[in-house]
């Protein structure tokens, strides 16, 4: 699960990231709320944990508005606000869980999980295909295909194949670790003790057409990444 920590007191914000990468989430951070809806829109996280003050600012004006994007993030309110109406006011605005402050990072961690399990809301159209230089995923029929030379071939992939070519689109140009790829592919945050992620990547790998314009590299020491070749430029 993707997840952007947003508050503009640093060293909550470093330590939930810290605390939640631990976790095997694939985290990010902002500080400053005139820059979260563009982050919200360019990175698209599965769920945003949300201060609902901001100096002077209060977050919840910006709830509609994120509300209305394609996927929309799940939100978790963080606030000391703790007065009944203040709670009612954030949850009528679009806040999918509230949190006050003080509190224990375990409870914390057992309401983004909760959230976690939640079903996304519907993709619009637009949001239903992913492209990646000549890549493309359907995630409504769950079809990937190559387009060379004007031909198309459909991909012949498996649901955890799909699941882990769709991560890296989704991450693409972007390193991911195995602890990341498992909690999102397998929904797992411990460490398996075997080489399954090494073994469904070789698989994924044998797959894609010899000619493809891309390929999954891997990033010794760190993960892998999924990459254009020969300049093409991801879509």
């Amino acid at each position: 699960m993707k997840i952007l920590i947003a508050d503009d007191e640093v060293s909550l914000v470093n330590f939930l990231y810290r605390g939640l990468c631990a976790e095997g989430f694939e985290c990010s951070k902002e500080t400053a709320l005139h820059n979260l809806p563009d982050r919200v829109k360019r990175e698209k996280p599965d769920l945003l944990v949300l201060d609902r003050m901001f100096d002077n600012d209060d977050s919840v004006a910006l709830l509609p508005a994120l509300k209305q994007l394609s996927p929309a993030p799940m939100i978790l309110l963080l606030t000391a606000l703790d007065d009944t109406s203040e709670k009612v006011k954030g949850l009528d605005k679009g806040a999918d869980d509230y949190l006050c402050k003080p509190f224990d990072f375990d409870e914390l961690l057992a309401r983004v999980n909760a959230l976690g399990r939640r079903p996304r809301a519907p993709l619009d159209a637009e949001a239903k295909k992913l492209q990646f230089a000549n890549l493309e995923l359907d995630l409504e029929s769950r079809l990937a295909s190559i387009t060379e030379n004007g031909r198309t071939e459909e991909l012949s992939l498996t649901n955890i194949e799909f699941n882990l070519l769709n991560y890296f689109v989704e991450s693409q140009n972007k390193v991911v670790t195995r602890e990341r790829i498992l909690s999102r592919v397998w929904q797992s945050n411990t460490d398996p003790l075997t080489n399954i992620v090494d073994v469904y990547i070789s698989r994924l790998r044998q797959k894609l057409p010899k000619a493809t314009g891309i390929e999954i590299a891997t990033i010794r020491g760190n993960g892998y990444r999924l990459k254009a070749l020969n300049n093409t430029n991801p879509s």
